[in-house]
Parts: structure tokens; sequence; C-alpha cells
């Protein structure tokens, strides 16, 4: 069973890199409460990674989730980074792109590791942290240019000939049922997809897909998904939240480029009587290769949004004259 066929058309889901602490210090009750929301919503897709906060959203997921049916939700989490029990300064670490983003989270060392043996710990440690016995979706994790720079394609290489095999293998065993990578940069992707072996049946790709970005996923990406039929996971829709009202973009501080981008967007919306959240996550839904959108949240409230956001009855005369102003490219799929 494929993750499309598994979420039964449930395209909302929900991203838990803000429980592990994303930007700002989230006391326990309100991370706990927060995936009760998104439970009581009817959401049964879960996101999780080691990465976020050093093990701390995976630990509070697992908690949240530990009184319900296993069997009635969707599981995800990701491989390249085990948590060890040393400790370090979460401020210090070197997060390429994306740095001082869990600067509030666990300080146990994070170690980079793709190769086969580490991602069988990886997996067994998540799933204790998760308090479950099985996953159903399994990630490579950002094994890109953002986090590597020009090292990447090293590390590619390191997770294709260790990573990849163990996953492809496990999913064949029926251990896993779907295995990719989860990264914020379409080249990865592209890569991967022209290997003869081993191939993914499931991508999630974070902020290449959004009304700020989505020309590149477009190009080559979006079409080779659907035509191989690998269920695309597009996470980050609303930017990093300048989308959805936030002020951040990229995971830092939108520039003044951007501030004015979303500003146009805005005015247009306004002018329709929508909200921008509601056309930035409608967006990221309308194409044929998406099986699920997973925003982030850290309040309780931001679910109920996020349902909102969903069902929200957008105007044809906003997709129109968004691709008028070129801030659609006419080769994105539109909501209907």
């Amino acid at each position: 069973m494929s993750l499309r066929q598994k979420l039964q058309g449930k395209k909302l889901g929900f991203g838990t890199a803000p429980l592990g602490n994303m930007f700002r210090n989230i006391p326990e009750a309100e991370a706990l409460a927060t995936v009760d929301a998104a439970w009581d919503h009817g959401i049964r897709h879960f996101d999780t990674a080691p990465l976020y906060g050093a093990g701390l959203a995976e630990l509070r997921l697992g908690e949240a989730l530990s009184k319900r049916n296993r069997d009635e939700y969707v599981l995800s989490t990701k491989v390249g980074r085990l948590i060890l029990d040393e400790i370090e300064d979460p401020a210090k670490r070197d997060m390429g792109e994306k740095g001082g983003v869990f600067e509030h989270g666990l300080p146990n060392k994070i170690l980079n590791d793709y190769g086969a043996d580490a991602t069988l710990r990886s997996i067994e440690d998540s799933l204790k942290r998760l308090k479950t016995d099985y996953l159903d979706v399994v990630y490579v994790h950002d094994v890109a240019q953002d986090f590597y720079g020009d090292e990447w394609l090293a590390q590619f290489e390191i997770a294709r000939t260790g990573a990849f095999r163990v996953l492809d293998r496990l999913r064949n065993e029926g251990v896993i049922k779907a295995w990719g990578l989860g990264v914020n940069r379409v080249e990865a992707l592209e890569l991967l997809l022209d290997l003869n072996q081993p191939q993914p049946n499931a991508f999630l790709l974070a902020g290449r897909y959004t009304l700020l970005d989505h020309e590149r996923a477009l190009q080559r990406l979006l079409p080779a998904a659907v035509k191989r039929g690998i269920d695309m996971v597009v996470g980050g829709p609303y930017s990093s939240g300048i989308l959805a009202g936030g002020s951040h973009f990229e995971y830092q501080k939108a520039s003044p480029e951007i501030v004015a981008k979303v500003e146009h967007i805005k005015a247009i919306a306004q002018k329709h009587g929508i909200s921008v959240k509601a056309a930035a996550l409608q967006f990221a839904m309308a194409h044929p290769a998406t099986a699920a959108v997973i925003p982030g949240a850290s309040r309780p409230e931001r679910i109920a949004e996020d349902q909102a956001a969903q069902n929200e009855v957008i105007p044809a005369a906003f997709w129109h004259e968004m691709r008028e102003q070129k801030l659609v490219s006419p080769d994105a799929p539109l909501p209907v």
C-alpha cells in the first residue's frame, strides 16, 4: 500500500520540526497539546526527525501519540543523524544554512552519518523515542547543498551505498512501507531519480513547492514523480512562516525582497477576500504529485487555522491575477 493510499485522500498532515523548540523554548504541555489538537482535527499523518531539537520532537510526538491506536495514523521519521549521550552547545552546531534553528533544543551531540550501520541504529533509536514498534516511512535527511555545501555529493555517495540500500531492503522485506529523501533542495531528488538502483517511492520536499518558490520543482521533478508513481510530501508550505504571518523565510529572517513579494501577494489576496495562508496551503496541495502537505505548528490554535485554510473557498479570479502578475508559474496546476 502506497503512502497516498494509506492516507485515504487526507492531504493535510503535521510536520513536527517546531516541537523540537525551533526558534523558541516551547513548554512541554503546549507541545503535547498541539499534537492532541492535530489528532482532534482529524490529522493522521505525522512527520518528525532526530535532528529536530536533538531528539526532542520525537520524544514529544511519541509521548503524545502513545495513547492512540498505532494502526490509525501514518508515522514518518528520518535517518542521517545520530543523537548521542554526549553534550554539546546547541547554539554552536554546524547547521549549514539553517544555523541556530534548534538552539533551544536538547544539548545532546548530533553526529551526521549516512552509513548502513548508522541507519539501522538511527531507526532503532527513533522507535524508542517514538514509543512505537514500526515506522511507515523513513526519509534520508538533508543530504543536500544547504547543509553540506560543496561536500553534499560526497555525503550523497555515502548515503547511496549505505542508507539507500538499507532502506530499500527494509521496504522490500515489508518492515517499512516507503522510503526516500527528506530535503530542502530539488537537485538531490533529481539525482536519486537518475540512479538505476535503489529507487524510492516517497519524497519529502520542504520549501521548494510554495507560492514563493516552485519554478525549479515544476521543470522536471514533479512530472517525474507523477510518471513514476512517487508520493510527494510537501513540507514548509508557508516558507518557514512568512506566508502565514511570520517573519522567517528559509529558516532565517526574511529579506526585504521576500517581504515585498509577500506584500504583493497579500494585496491581491485582500482584494479577493481570502487569506494568504489558504492560498499557500491549497497551492501546494493542487499538484497531482502531492500526496500530502505537512505544515508545522507549535501552538494548538495553529492546527485549527490550517484546517480553515484548507477549506477556505478561493475564487478563480485570485489565481488568474496571480498568474497575470507573474507570481505563479503558468505551468503550475491551480486549485479548483
